[in-house]
């Protein structure tokens, strides 16, 4: 029986991840809050808690209902995906390699002792102290970089690309959607609402991504993305970069397999 990795986060980054470690035949599990808040839903595991399953590109990630079941489900070659906010699952089996995968962008409880491998990925997390490994999530000819020692570049605080193309919310409430995901939307048009407050587009362009309805959010919080490439195609396609993060993962795994001492 291989031991699997365990990947803390589903968002589409991680997702990222868990498709280029499944492609190199690793078994998974990912561990995520009991209402993710992933915004492109439809690249990210994460969105099997509500939907129970979820495929993306070619790989099925399916919710299990317990530890023992996400086990079961990663050894079939299933991603398993766990309602587990504290990682407890870290004490049902014995995992090959931890990966921080949540983006908190603050130092994390995670530590060198929570697997034989764990690793990081952006700002927060420093290689030798709270990690073995830091992978860098900022684009830019570091991308994707392994740091054995130090840190990723810190967080910048702003979004990459135009700035208008992330939504937020105006104010606290339960967010009611008014277009899907992969919809062309138009300059001003409502996207969605929260509390009765419209949240419009900036401008023209496909609705890449939005929080699941219903969920309450706080003010300011980003809950949804235009694309201006306006093409919906992208909408369903895990992005450059996070494949690229996936790749620097899957280089730290083997570095570590082939060279303990690294």
């Amino acid at each position: 029986m291989n031991a699997p990795i365990l990947l803390r986060g589903g968002g589409d980054l991680a997702s990222g991840v868990a498709l280029r470690l499944h492609h190199a035949g690793q078994n998974l599990i990912i561990t995520e809050l009991a209402q993710p808040l992933a915004v492109r839903r439809t690249v990210s595991f994460a969105e099997a808690v509500y939907s129970g399953k979820i495929t993306i590109e070619d790989v099925e990630g399916r919710l299990a209902g317990s530890a023992a079941e996400a086990l079961a489900l990663s050894q079939m070659g299933i991603v398993a995906v766990l309602v587990d906010p504290q990682a407890a699952i870290l004490r049902e089996g014995s995992f090959a390699a931890l990966v921080d995968a949540r983006l908190i962008k603050r130092p994390p409880e995670t530590s060198l002792s929570s697997a034989p491998l764990t690793i990081g990925l952006g700002p927060g997390f420093s290689a030798g102290e709270n990690v073995h490994a830091v992978v860098e999530t900022q684009r830019g000819h570091t991308l994707g970089r392994v740091y054995w020692k130090g840190s990723a570049s810190p967080d910048s605080g702003k979004p990459e690309g135009d700035p208008r193309r992330v939504l937020r919310a105006p104010t606290g409430g339960k967010l009611i959607a008014h277009a899907q995901i992969g919809e062309h939307i138009a300059a001003g048009q409502v996207v969605a609402e929260v509390a009765g407050e419209p949240v419009t587009a900036p401008f023209k362009g496909v609705l890449r991504g939005l929080i699941h309805p219903g969920i309450e959010v706080p003010r300011g919080m980003k809950i949804g993305d235009i694309d201006l490439r306006d093409d919906p195609t992208y909408c369903f396609l895990v992005s450059d970069k996070a494949l690229s993060i996936g790749g620097g993962v899957l280089e730290a795994i083997l570095t570590r397999r082939t060279q303990p001492s690294a």
